[in-house]
């Protein structure tokens, strides 16, 4: 990995820990709040976790789904999401229009 792709690592993970608790951001989301990476760059930086402080439950899929394929993996991420209290419909979607995260500027408009 070059150095560059470590400091939009860097990045990525900064913005995935603005990620509020019951909320949750689309791969595409943080890719286009970063800058200069893609939605694919995304995934992979979340797949390469081992910081337990990175919230990387909280990135899905623009279609509102998990992406994990594996099972076990799936299983663990959803999971987690409810238990933060986003909720799945029967097809397993989340509704971003109730749970997803507007972004950090939206956040900081709050405190307005």
């Amino acid at each position: 990995m070059v150095e560059e792709d470590l400091s939009t690592y860097k990045k990525i993970y900064k913005m995935v820990r603005m990620i509020p608790v019951g909320r949750v951001a689309t791969y595409g989301q943080i890719a286009s709040l970063v800058g200069k990476c893609s939605a694919r760059m995304v995934g992979y930086a979340m797949a390469g976790i081992s910081d337990e402080t990175i919230p990387w439950q909280r990135v899905i899929n623009s279609r509102g789904r998990i992406s994990i394929r594996d099972p076990n993996g799936y299983t663990l991420q959803k999971a987690i999401l409810e238990r933060e209290g986003v909720h799945f419909d029967e097809s397993d979607t989340i509704d971003l229009s109730v749970f997803g995260w507007e972004g950090p500027e939206a956040e900081s408009a709050k405190d307005w």
